[in-house]
């Protein structure tokens, strides 16, 4: 895939922390207007890959691209009106309602001759309902259970209003009922808005159920790309998770689902 083929790409990107280089050489160009899922192993540089995206790393070298031209050289204000990031583990000033915190996804919209307006008021009013946290919204934000908390955290980001929204693992510390509340959300405001989005999930089955598009990660580079039924494969997943699996079609929406071999122990086991 041409790397400049879509508004948000990454070209020859090398990533890295110090001396220790996470990603090398990378080439990827997010596909407009689609989901797209980025899994692979623990260390892989998927997160790293979604930090470099949003403007949270710098590249050690290469270039992350919007709109053809390159992120470090744009202006922060341009950038966040555009690319909306909710980062793994954020943390809450202290004492914060829920409220305010999901208000503070309108900043990249205010002007000093146009602080807060009707239009920002709808936009935390309807993030705050998409992500069934409007109950909660005088509550201090450190007195929520983890799973309250990574929903405030998401209505912020649908509250920054932005073509491209950025998700590091959206469904950690939820339970498997608002894990899929969240992902269905995810699909929804892809749907109906037209939002572009790159999550990193660490779920292979959930990431070949929700995305458009799927980028396999392994070492730092990109081993496989393109529809989750082109890619997900007994063979992919051997290669990048080493386990032993059979893949077969989802018997609910017909995607990739993966069943790990026989445990030991089990009819079929070692």
């Amino acid at each position: 895939m041409n790397p400049t083929a879509s508004r948000l790409s990454a070209r020859e990107l090398t990533l890295a922390y110090e001396d220790r280089v996470v990603v090398e050489d990378l080439d990827l160009a997010v596909p407009d207007g689609k989901v797209t899922v980025i899994v692979g192993p623990n260390a892989c540089g998927k997160s790293t890959t979604l930090r470099a995206l949003g403007r949270l790393l710098r590249p050690r070298s290469g270039a992350v691209l919007l709109d053809g031209a390159a992120l470090s050289s744009m202006p922060t204000r341009k950038i966040a009106q555009t690319i909306g990031l909710l980062p793994q583990s954020p943390v809450a000033p202290e004492a914060i309602t829920v409220a305010d915190l999901v208000a503070r996804g309108r900043q990249p919209h205010q002007h000093w001759w146009q602080q807060w307006s009707e239009t920002d008021e709808r936009a935390v009013a309807e993030a705050m309902t998409r992500t069934s946290v409007a109950e909660l919204a005088d509550r201090p934000v450190d007195a929520l259970s983890g799973g309250q908390r990574q929903r405030v955290w998401i209505a912020m980001a649908l509250a920054q209003d932005t073509d491209l929204l950025l998700l590091d693992e959206p469904t950690t510390f939820l339970d498997i009922a608002h894990q899929v509340e969240v992902l269905d959300l995810v699909r929804r405001l892809n749907r109906d808005r037209g939002r572009t989005v790159v999550a990193v999930l660490h779920d292979l089955n959930q990431a070949a159920r929700y995305a458009d598009h799927l980028v396999a990660m392994k070492a730092g580079r990109v081993v496989a790309e393109g529809p989750p039924s082109a890619v997900v494969t007994a063979e992919l997943v051997r290669e990048v998770f080493g386990l032993d699996a059979i893949v077969i079609p989802d018997p609910i929406t017909a995607s990739p689902l993966v069943i790990p071999s026989a445990p030991w122990g089990a009819p079929g086991g070692v």
